[in-house]
């Protein structure tokens, strides 16, 4: 791992619980659901997704409107640089593709992963994202927990022109995934969190970008990619 973050904010509000409606975006962006009203998963068809879509803000106003780790969205976004052999790539996959991520701004893996993400959307013309927070997309996470059963933001799936999911991005990149699975309970929380921290630094969004351009390539050959 790389070395250690230096300045470390150690509150990580990523993980959600199925189980406990009252978790369901505690620190999302959007206001929550009423408990009166809150989000059913019964009966969840696949072409919700377009309806979840158009639900979504642009990653302009979900910047805008962001609070927590304000700052570091603001740096991640900024700094952000996508490397030209994946932009090459992500703008030759035949089609039209869209980015639907289930992210909230107190997250310390969505705010090292969607403004990447972000920059990659403002360069390639057949690719966009809309974002909705973990209440609206309840659903979304359900059907696409972490390796280890949670739910988790982001988790962002990838749409073809149809609004048909071919794709889905968990959480974090594979690589740090599963250096976490490994290595989260042998370590204290804040040494967890500064070796993650670190690990994004260094990586500055290449293997998230990869993630998903690897999901535009397979679905633009028919293939499913989660």
């Amino acid at each position: 791992m790389p070395g250690l973050f230096a300045t470390l904010v150690v509150s990580a509000s990523c993980l959600f619980s199925a189980t406990d409606p009252n978790m369901v975006g505690r620190n999302a962006v959007h206001p929550p659901l009423s408990p009166a009203a809150p989000y059913s998963v019964e009966g969840h068809r696949p072409d919700d997704r377009e309806d979840l879509y158009n639900q979504g803000i642009p990653f302009d106003e979900f910047l805008e409107n962001a609070e927590k780790r304000r700052d570091r969205w603001l740096r991640n976004y900024e700094n952000a640089r996508v490397d030209e052999d994946l932009l090459e790539r992500a703008r030759a996959a035949k089609g039209t593709w869209r980015l639907l991520a289930v992210a909230v701004d107190s997250c310390s893996d969505s705010v090292s992963t969607i403004p990447f993400l972000a920059r990659l959307v403002n360069q390639a013309p057949n690719l966009e994202m809309r974002i909705i927070d973990s209440n609206v997309g309840r659903a979304v996470m359900l059907d696409h927990p972490t390796p280890d059963g949670r739910s988790a933001t982001p988790t962002i799936v990838l749409l073809n022109e149809s609004f048909e999911e071919v794709g889905c991005f968990v959480e974090r990149p594979a690589t740090l995934q599963k250096w976490a699975t490994e290595n989260k309970e042998k370590l204290t929380e804040n040494e967890y969190l500064k070796r993650k921290f670190a690990w994004y630094d260094e990586d500055a969004g290449r293997h998230t970008v990869e993630a998903i351009v690897e999901l535009m390539e397979a679905a633009s050959n028919g293939k499913i990619g989660c």
